[in-house]
């Protein structure tokens, strides 16, 4: 935990934003993955450790604005969980270090729920997206599933947004933590991978140190000698020589803050002439990214020109035809580029997602796009310092979608299918680093990690 400073402020500057009613956070329940016994590894909900940073399941809280009431409703250990756990620090005590004085049993929340609705009081709520979530507002608020969603608090929302997006100094410090856990996995990956492991062997070992760090992995590892696919994790599949790998992995701080990386190296020991002039498409498309990466930059702009980049890289070896600035207005990136240049990270990888993209990624004034590409452009508002990032364009040859293009003879005015059918098997690249926005600029966080040709075949 931070200091109980963070979290008393946190709280106060909250309530001056909410102006009134009642804000009613969700902590997680342990999960059974088979058995009620035998948990899934806990994850707090991130908006309740942003504002109470007490890693503990079942418990809930309460701030009634008005009253200038915090109340965590949660229960002391029963001496027959002290047997099968062993002694604890009470709740009370834990909670005393978020700067919460007030604990009560978690049975009173429905009675104190129920008395504030016939009192008439606006209850603030964040989206549900557990199924305990959905069951404890029907039960809590007589609210109905299927209406939980829609009825949850924009003004909430919107608060919370505006004060989870900057991170501060001492979240960047737990940022650039994760970060640096992350580079050494990516370190072990460039130096373990060899033609014969499965992708799981490799992917397996990368865990283990991201859970020898005291944290975990920030989401489930992305290894995979099959780089088109956007989201495909590891699995048996034997990786053999000539083969690219991509390794999009990144660790979790016993905190819960991440990191998120991405490289794409040779399977055997050096790149073949081709799978180098495409990487270096990638990388410069990275670099010219992050180095316009700045306050008052829309990241809608970098995507563009990351897409851009990637389309000049592109017409060099034969694929594109004619103006790559115009081809991406024609949106002809998408087929090569399909997802977003990057998305906020922080206590989620990517950050606040469950509050809704439109509201962390854009404003009233932007709206998020909904067509073929970048409807997955998770972020496009102007950059503030503060601001924590990732940047990872990436190529990728999806062989369903090439066909279902050239059968159609889309943009062909911009499109050399000849040229491309030579590519449907080459899979795909993704070059991916964290980026933390500066009152001038931006800095890259973590250490150094090999990312140029060079680099990476030094240590393959």
């Amino acid at each position: 935990m931070f200091s109980k400073e963070t979290y008393i402020q946190r709280r106060k500057e909250l309530k001056q934003k909410v102006g009134k009613g009642l804000i009613l956070f969700l902590g997680n329940e342990e999960t059974g993955m088979n058995y009620r016994d035998n948990v899934y590894t806990f994850r707090q909900d991130s908006s309740f450790l942003y504002y109470f940073g007490l890693d503990v399941a079942s418990l809930h809280a309460v701030i009634d604005v008005e009253n200038d009431q915090e109340i965590i409703f949660g229960d002391e250990l029963t001496i027959d969980d002290i047997v099968w756990t062993g002694p604890k620090e009470p709740l009370s005590e834990k909670a005393a270090k978020a700067g919460i004085v007030n604990v009560k049993p978690s049975g009173a929340i429905s009675r104190f729920l129920k008395n504030a609705k016939s009192l008439a009081q606006t209850i603030h709520f964040l989206p549900p997206y557990r199924g305990e979530h959905y069951l404890k507002l029907q039960e809590w608020l007589q609210i109905a599933p299927a209406a939980a969603a829609e009825l949850a608090s924009v003004s909430l929302i919107k608060a919370i947004v505006s004060m989870r997006s900057y991170k501060s100094a001492e979240e960047i410090a737990e940022i650039e933590k994760a970060v640096n856990t992350s580079v050494d996995m990516h370190l072990e990956f460039m130096r373990i991978t060899l033609p014969g492991m499965t992708e799981k062997q490799v992917a397996g070992q990368l865990q283990s140190m991201a859970i020898g760090q005291g944290g975990d992995i920030s989401y489930p590892i992305i290894l995979t000698v099959n780089g088109e696919i956007l989201h495909t994790h590891t699995r048996d599949l034997i990786m053999r020589d000539g083969q690219l790998s991509l390794c999009d992995a990144g660790a979790e701080t016993a905190m819960h803050y991440c990191g998120d990386l991405t490289r794409t190296i040779p399977t055997g020991k050096k790149f073949t002439t081709l799978q180098k002039e495409m990487y270096e498409i990638v990388l410069n498309a990275e670099e010219s990214a992050i180095a316009a990466a700045k306050p008052g930059v829309l990241f809608k702009d970098l995507h563009t020109l990351a897409s851009t980049k990637l389309l000049e890289g592109l017409k060099a070896v034969g694929i594109i035809k004619g103006d790559p600035a115009e081809a991406v207005a024609h949106d002809v990136h998408t087929l090569f580029f399909q997802c977003g240049l990057g998305h906020m990270m922080g206590l989620d990888v990517h950050d606040m997602e469950n509050l809704g993209e439109q509201y962390v990624g854009y404003t009233d004034e932007l709206k998020k796009g909904t067509s073929f590409g970048w409807k997955s452009l998770r972020l496009g508002r102007a950059l503030e310092p503060g601001f924590v990032v990732t940047v990872e364009p990436g190529l990728y040859f999806i062989p369903t979608l090439i066909d279902r293009w050239k059968a159609e003879n889309k943009l062909s005015q911009f499109i050399n299918y000849n040229k491309l059918e030579s590519f449907r098997d080459f899979t795909g690249i993704r070059i991916e680093d964290d980026v933390v926005i500066t009152e001038d600029g931006h800095r890259i966080l973590g250490k150094k990690l090999a990312k140029s040709v060079a680099e990476i075949e030094a240590l393959r």
